[in-house]
């Protein structure tokens, strides 16, 4: 069972999965804070200085102090149970952008992958002897016939 395990990790699937996870996790990493710091207060300030992680819904009241709370943080430490919307539209924009940004890696890698098109041609066939002349030839040098 070893052996067979040590064959499955060293398989290369195995290795370029194990790659790529970890490059997408900090790509992730990268994407998120692109968007909360980079993204997101623009937006926030032009609609009015909103910030998106605080935008919340309450729906049961704090055993410790009650509402209405200054911020998420606020009403988390004072236990109440809220719905937080401004978490998801967050995490919305972070999914757009990650997937535009692998969208446009996987479109230049397969732009790379084409091969590459096929050179005009050079010569064509005399249609008298079936000869191959150059392709702005206007008689063909073996049997002088006009084409």
């Amino acid at each position: 069972m070893l052996k067979e395990f040590k064959e499955f990790i060293a398989r290369g699937n195995v290795m370029d999965m194990a790659v790529g996870i970890i490059i997408g996790a900090a790509f992730g990493a990268i994407i998120g804070s692109f968007v909360n710091d980079i993204i997101m207060p623009p937006i926030g300030l032009l609609l009015g200085k909103m910030d998106f992680a605080n935008m919340f819904v309450v729906l049961k009241e704090g055993a410790q102090q009650g509402g209405p709370y200054a911020s998420l943080t606020a009403a988390k430490a004072a236990g109440a149970t809220t719905l937080n919307y401004g978490a998801f539209i967050n995490l919305v924009i972070n999914f757009i952008i990650v997937a535009l940004a692998v969208f446009m890696a996987v479109k230049t890698v397969n732009r790379l992958k084409r091969p590459a098109p096929a050179a005009a041609p050079t010569t064509k066939e005399c249609p008298q002897c079936f000869t191959a002349i150059p392709i702005k030839a206007k008689r063909c040098p073996n049997c002088t016939s006009q084409i």
